[in-house]
């Protein structure tokens, strides 16, 4: 299977993104199954895995109603609340549901850098193992040395950096995000997405030389068993259609074997979410969004 590894759906409402800035107005809009399908079909992809976009138990359900019915969602990457104290109870009712495949907390928006040292936020995290759930970790480059700190305190624990941890390629930029990257990525409980690169870029000005320096460092730090193709569609029309960002990844996999190159463009999301394809369950859509 062909697999986008990270995309979201939502129906836009204007108090629960408040990550959108002036910046976004071209998103905030409903961008839902049967926009992303035919994008999909277009470069000849199967599916996709559907990654959370606001801090809200609500979405998580919705993004599992829709799952229930389009069967080209393998996976939903939910918020939960992993500071509650309840979060024991959370986990294991999210975790029943086969489509439910891991958790995302956005630590890239919280003011305090050392926020995954919480005691709180890592007894969460230290259930998520048990229960089969994987952690999205979703940082800026500043975050990727504490972000060690959490991998190495649960090393059965399965991650997956997004967006390659957002380096700077609007600037050119490398260090010290490559050797920050080269040092997380030693340890093998830690994935990472070849996703979003377009939106750290020159959006207006963009070309795919701009980004090779970017995909060389994370292609030898991980090797391509551990790195997959991610799109952030629609985030990443801000800065480009939905083919030619995918293509950067497909294009620049080309000079891989076959089998690497089915790594990335699948594989690899497959063995790390244990994708598994699921009967669409018409009784459970609910048309809006909570």
């Amino acid at each position: 299977m062909n697999i986008d590894a990270h995309q979201h759906f939502w129906i836009y409402n204007d108090h629960d993104y408040p990550w959108m800035g002036p910046r976004h107005d071209s998103i905030r809009k409903p961008f839902l199954p049967d926009d992303l399908a035919p994008l999909l079909d277009s470069i000849g992809f199967d599916g996709s895995v559907a990654v959370q976009a606001r801090r809200t138990i609500e979405e998580t359900e919705w993004l599992l109603e829709l799952a229930a019915v389009y069967p080209r969602i393998y996976g939903v990457v939910g918020w939960l609340d992993l500071c509650s104290p309840s979060v024991g109870e959370q986990i294991d009712h999210y975790a029943a549901n086969p489509a439910f495949v891991g958790v995302r907390h956005s630590v890239h928006d919280d003011p305090d850098t050392n926020f995954v040292r919480r005691a709180d936020f890592q007894n969460g995290v230290s259930l998520l193992e048990p229960a089969g759930l994987t952690y999205d970790l979703i940082l800026f480059p500043r975050h990727l040395r504490t972000a060690m700190d959490l991998v190495d305190s649960f090393p059965n624990q399965r991650f997956v950096i997004d967006h390659f941890a957002r380096p700077p390629i609007a600037t050119g930029v490398v260090e010290p995000w490559a050797r920050d990257l080269r040092d997380i990525a030693r340890r093998d409980n830690v994935w990472c997405k070849l996703s979003g690169m377009v939106t750290e870029a020159d959006i207006h000005a963009w070309k795919a030389d701009d980004f090779t320096p970017y995909l060389e460092v994370v292609l030898e730090a991980f090797g391509p068993n551990r790195l997959m193709i991610g799109s952030d569609w629609p985030v990443c029309t801000l800065a480009g259609a939905y083919r030619p960002v995918m293509e950067l990844v497909t294009d620049y996999a080309k000079r891989l074997s076959p089998d690497e190159q089915a790594a990335i463009l699948g594989g690899t999301a497959v063995e790390f979410y244990g994708i598994t394809r699921q009967e669409p369950d018409q009784t459970m859509y609910f048309a809006s969004e909570v």
